[in-house]
């Protein structure tokens, strides 16, 4: 179930057994039981279902993990992750839930201030953004 209950009617969904190939854009909630192979970003809520498997970035309001996700999350007003979820990547919120035997590797913000939450996102993304563009020399 969704972090937040506002809106609890799902606009899009990715049916289990359904795979979808590049970047998603949704205006409003979406729940994937799928496979993505691309970003996904929603204005509103995302459910990623225990079947899912999305290799991409997530940015929406509020995210809750019960599948696979190779990319980094962005949801600023909250994340669950639920204890099936595995995450490779890093995830930005301003509040983090995760439920026994979550496994994440990767770096993780969660501060519930807004003003401090902005800073420390803000130098996260240029230090990524900065490691990105640096060559390594042999």
């Amino acid at each position: 179930m969704a972090l937040f209950n506002e809106d609890i009617s799902i606009n899009s969904v990715l049916g289990k057994g359904s795979t979808f190939k590049g970047d998603i854009s949704i205006n409003g909630f979406m729940r994937i039981d799928g496979d993505l192979d691309g970003n996904l970003e929603a204005s509103g809520n995302v459910i990623v279902g225990e079947a899912a498997r999305i290799h991409g970035n997530i940015i929406a309001r509020s995210i809750t993990v019960g599948g696979v996700v190779k990319g980094n999350i962005t949801a600023p007003e909250g994340v669950h992750l639920l204890s099936t979820s595995v995450v490779f990547g890093d995830v930005e919120t301003k509040r983090l839930q995760a439920d026994d035997n979550v496994l994440l590797h990767g770096h993780c913000i969660s501060l519930k201030k807004d003003e401090v939450y902005a800073e420390a996102s803000s130098r996260w993304q240029n230090a990524r953004s900065f490691a990105k563009k640096s060559v390594k020399v042999q």
